[in-house]
C-alpha cells in the first residue's frame, strides 16, 4: 500500500481526509504544522486507536529543508496546508503569499526531487471569482478579487507549469464550498448555526452571493477518487454540486430545519469590500463527472442535518482551540 503525505492535516478537510483515508487502509502520513503546544489540531479528537495507525511529521511547509525529512517514504502527496480566511487577506496579503505560494513552490520542488507518483494541489472556487458565465467550468477565467484569491490563483498556475516544464504528475482540485463538523465558525454555515442556538440575531455580511455548498465527506470522496484515477492527471477539476443557493435562503433553511425564528441584522465587519465580493458561485461536474463514477452525494439538507447535530453538542467545541484550525 502506497503511503501518502497530507499537508494541512490538523485542520477541517484535512482531518477528515485523513480519518477517510485510514479507513480505507491507506497508509497516511499527517503533516502537521508546528507549535509549542505540541498540539495536532482537529487529529488529537479522533481516537486514540485510529491516531496509531497515522504517521505524524511536525513542520512548516515555508521551510524547505524540513520537508526533506517529510517527503521521506512517500508516494503520493495531497497538499491542502494553507492560509485561507478571506478577510484576514486584506490586511495580511505577505502571510497568505508565504505560505500559499512559497509554501506551494516548497512542495513542488520536493515532488521532483522525491520522484512522487502523484500530487494532489488542493485550489478553491475563490480563483474563478464572480461567474462571467454558469455553471463555472474549468476553463472560466481566473479572478483575484482577493489577496487570498490571487495567491491561489498562483498556486495553481504554478503548479500548472511544473506540470508542463517537468511532466509532473499532479491534479489542481478546486473544491466548492466545503461545510461540516470541524468547520470553523468563522465560516458562514457554522457561523449562522452557532448564533441560532444561542438564540442571538444572526450577524451575517451580504444575504445577496450564491454559493455551491458540498458535505465534507463527499469532498473528502472525491479526492480519493482522483488519487486513484489516472485519467484526470494534469488537469483542473472542480469538486461541487451543480446547485448554488444564497445566503440568504442558506440561513431560512438552515432555520427551518432548526425551528428557530430568524432575526437577521446585518454586519458591516461581516462583508467584503464591494469589488471584492463574489457574487455568484455555481461549479459545474461535467468533467469530474465524465471521469469518475459512483460520487458520494449528500443532499444539502442531509448535510445540514448532520452538522447542526454536531455544532450542538457543545462538547465538540471545546475540546480545543478549534478557531485556530480553518482548512
Amino acid at each position: 500500500m502506497k503511503k501518502i503525505l497530507i499537508t494541512g492535516s490538523e485542520g477541517f478537510i484535512g482531518s477528515h481526509l485523513v480519518e477517510h483515508l485510514v479507513k480505507k487502509n491507506y497508509k497516511v502520513k499527517a503533516f502537521v504544522l508546528y507549535n509549542s503546544f505540541n498540539k495536532n489540531g482537529w487529529l488529537d479528537t479522533l481516537d486514540k486507536k485510529f491516531l496509531q495507525k497515522i504517521e505524524i511529521h511536525y513542520g512548516d511547509i515555508r521551510d524547505y529543508k524540513n520537508l526533506s525529512f517529510a517527503f521521506k517514504n512517500v508516494d503520493q502527496v495531497i497538499h491542502l496546508a494553507a492560509l485561507i480566511g478571506i478577510p484576514y487577506s486584506y490586511t495580511s496579503a505577505k502571510s497568505y503569499i508565504d505560505t500559499n505560494i512559497i509554501g506551494t513552490y516548497n512542495i513542488l520542488e520536493h515532488c521532483l526531487k522525491s520522484k512522487i507518483k502523484k500530487l494532489i494541489v488542493t485550489s478553491t472556487s475563490e480563483v474563478y471569482g464572480s461567474a462571467l458565465k454558469l455553471p463555472i467550468n474549468e476553463n472560466h477565467k481566473l479572478q483575484a478579487q482577493s489577496p487570498y484569491a490571487a495567491t491561489k490563483i498562483a498556486s495553481d498556475k504554478l503548479t500548472e507549469s511544473y506540470i508542463k516544464s517537468f511532466n509532473l504528475n499532479a491534479v489542481i482540485l478546486r473544491p466548492f464550498n466545503t461545510y461540516g463538523p470541524r468547520q470553523s465558525t468563522r465560516a458562514v454555515i457554522p457561523t449562522i448555526i452557532t448564533q441560532m442556538l444561542k438564540n442571538k440575531k444572526i450577524e451575517l455580511g451580504s444575504l445577496n452571493p450564491k454559493r455551491d455548498f458540498n458535505y465534507v465527506d463527499d469532498v473528502c470522496d472525491g479526492f480519493e477518487k482522483i488519487l486513484k484515477n489516472n485519467t484526470l492527471n494534469g488537469k483542473e477539476v472542480n469538486i461541487c454540486s451543480g446547485q448554488s443557493i444564497s445566503i440568504s435562503d442558506l440561513t431560512q433553511l438552515i432555520g427551518k430545519i432548526m425551528k428557530k425564528k430568524i432575526v437577521i441584522k446585518k454586519s458591516k465587519k461581516r462583508s467584503r469590500p464591494k469589488n471584492s465580493e463574489v457574487d455568484h458561485l455555481e461549479g459545474s461536474q461535467k468533467l469530474f463527472l465524465k471521469h469518475i463514477k459512483n460520487h458520494k452525494k449528500t443532499t444539502l439538507s442531509d448535510g445540514l442535518k448532520k452538522t447542526i447535530e454536531w455544532y450542538s453538542d457543545t462538547t465538540n467545541l471545546n475540546k480545543f482551540d478549534y478557531k485556530s484550525y480553518t482548512i
